[in-house]
Order: C-alpha cells, then structure tokens, then sequence
C-alpha cells in the first residue's frame, strides 16, 4: 500500500505548490498528429483540445485510456445536528452498502466505463463537529482523512474520477464556498437532498454561522476544509492532490467534489491544472464555483446525484476524445489528400 509522503498540512501545502506540470514535448507532439488527422482542421472541437490535454499529463503524443479509476468517499457531518437536510445521517452508511453491492448509479456507470471503483469509508460512526460550534475537523482527523484519498488511488491508474457521499456535505460544500468565494450563504445553499424553499434558508443561515464561527477559513483552501468540510471532502482533495503529483487527469465532478478542488487551488494556483469538470449539476451554487475554478463543464444534464455520477459519466467524453485522436488515421496514412 502506498503510503503518504507528508505528515503535517505544511507538507501537503508544499507537496502540492511543487507538483511538476504537464509533459510540453507530449503536448507538442499530441498537437502534430492532431493537426494531421483525417479531418478539417478543429472539426472535433473541444474533443481535439481534451485528448492534446490528456497526453500532455500522460507524457506521450499518442495516448491511450486503460485504467479509469472511480473513489467514491463516505463521511458523516455534525452540522446535520441542524436540520439541514431531508434524510438520516444513516442514509450515508446504508448507501456504502449500497455501493459495495453494486446497486448504486454510480456502480452502473464504473461498469459501463471500464472504470475500476472503489469505496472508502471514513469513521461514519464517528461524525465531524458541528461547524456552528467549532472546527469540524482537528489538524490530526483532517491529515488522517487527505491521507486515505493519497492513499486511495491506485498506482496504475490513468485517469480518476472522485465521488462522495455524506447527508449534510452540500451544506458542508456551501459553507467553503463561502469562505474561499465570499457573498453570502444564500449565494451558495441549495437543495441538497431535497429540502424545501425553508430548509434553504436555513442552510443558507447554517452557511454564515459557520464562517463567523470559524474566522480562519475565510480565503484559506486548508483551514476552509478542516473546519467547514468533512472527511470524505478532505478524502477527495488528497485524492486530487495525489493525481496531481502522478500526472493523472482528473475529472471534476459536482457541488461537492467542486469544492474539495477549490481548496487546492486556493493553496496553488496550479493545482487543478490536470483537472477538466466533467458535469455542471443542478445544485445551487455549483455553476458559480466552475467559473470561479475557470472550470468549463464537459455536459450538463441537469444530475445532482453525487457518487461521483456526473464525472464518471463524462469518462465517455475523455475515451472518444482519446480514442479518435490515438486511432485515426493521418492522411498519408490514409492516403487523403490534406487540404
């Protein structure tokens, strides 16, 4: 098992800032065959700028996809002590079993993909603090929970996808929106799993408190997720992190795993270099946070599931972008005369 080369946050921070960027001899080489294709130049679209992008990360201008990897995080949050959202906390455990089963839309699209997935669970009997009362996490819980997502991508691995699971976690989300990205937390709350037009509001309300409880997080990546996250939140930002530093694309999934990101980039403004967002949901506030990432979505189909769904769901998009790019024939190859 691969173990975590950092052992305090300082580590993390600096691991991350010093992570090497992508491979520009690939990426030259990836431009070359793409301007030889049989096909008018820019014809696929952004498909052409995804599978450059993609082998400039991966270190060849030919790439392949063999390895997709989906971590789906579980976690449980005090704050939902607050009523901020519709289901049990019991919900999260249920769901990992769910998941280990194989019953989950999440299970069906790894299946559908070719992508390996795997479930982390993260002390469900033990939820986090109730962010209007204090940090929700330790220094020590939160250095914990980044190393189970190092820890948690496999080393053959070639392009992720993170997802979570925790009743409470859009709440959770919302409130690092706030901290990083300002407004109010009106800008930020949404449904979630389903509350009504007065749960809103009280996430929105829940959203400031814990702000004005927890000073510190405010425009700070690593403070926002000790104290306003959870620990499969700080799970998927380790998980990136890890990525980052392996040269392993990433696909951006919804609210949630959006704002785990945010963190990072606010510790290294090219921490998410290697990241494209795989979906655009429909909860509240996760729109604004793309653009605040300059996260242009691969789809929008109005999900709000979590699981990682909309990002596995985007693989597709990755492996038809990567499949005409590395397969197609060149027009010597093909003897078409190049226009």
């Amino acid at each position: 098992m691969t173990t975590s080369p950092f052992a305090t946050l300082a580590d993390f921070k600096a691991l991350l800032a010093g992570a090497p960027g992508p491979d520009t001899a690939a990426r030259a080489a990836a431009e070359e065959r793409n301007g030889q294709l049989t096909k008018p130049h820019g014809a696929l679209g952004r498909l052409e700028d995804l599978a450059i992008w993609y082998g400039s990360w991966r270190g060849t201008g030919r790439p392949v996809i063999n390895a997709p990897q989906v971590i789906v995080f579980a976690g449980n949050h005090g704050v939902t002590a607050q009523g901020v959202s519709a289901f049990p906390a019991e919900v999260t455990e249920q769901m990992v079993l769910n998941f280990q089963h194989g019953g989950a839309a999440i299970n069906q699209l790894s299946r559908t993909f070719g992508a390996k997935m795997d479930v982390h669970a993260l002390s469900l009997d033990h939820p986090t603090a109730d962010f209007t009362q204090g940090p929700a996490m330790s220094e020590a819980d939160l250095l914990v929970a980044l190393t189970t997502g190092w820890t948690a991508v496999d080393a053959s691995t070639d392009l992720l996808v993170v997802g979570d699971m925790g009743i409470g976690n859009t709440t959770a989300a919302a409130a690092i929106a706030h901290a990083l990205f300002g407004g109010t937390g009106a800008d930020w709350a949404g449904r979630g799993t389903g509350v009504d037009d007065a749960g809103v509001a009280l996430k929105a309300r829940v959203v400031e408190a814990g702000l004005a409880q927890n000073p510190t997080a405010k425009g700070d990546g690593v403070e926002a997720l000790r104290c306003l996250g959870g620990r499969e939140l700080a799970a998927m930002a380790g998980a990136m992190a890890r990525a980052r530093v392996e040269r392993i694309p990433v696909i951006l999934d919804g609210f949630i795993c959006s704002a785990a990101a945010a963190c990072l980039q606010q510790i290294s403004t090219s921490a998410l270099d290697h990241a494209v967002a795989g979906h655009v949901s429909a909860e509240g506030g996760h729109g604004a946070v793309l653009k605040a990432l300059g996260k242009e979505p691969l789809l929008s189909l109005g999900m709000r599931l979590g699981e990682g769904s909309g990002a596995a769901l985007a693989i597709s998009i990755l492996q038809g972008a990567v499949a005409c790019h590395s397969g197609m024939a060149t027009f010597a190859e093909a003897g078409v005369a190049d226009g």
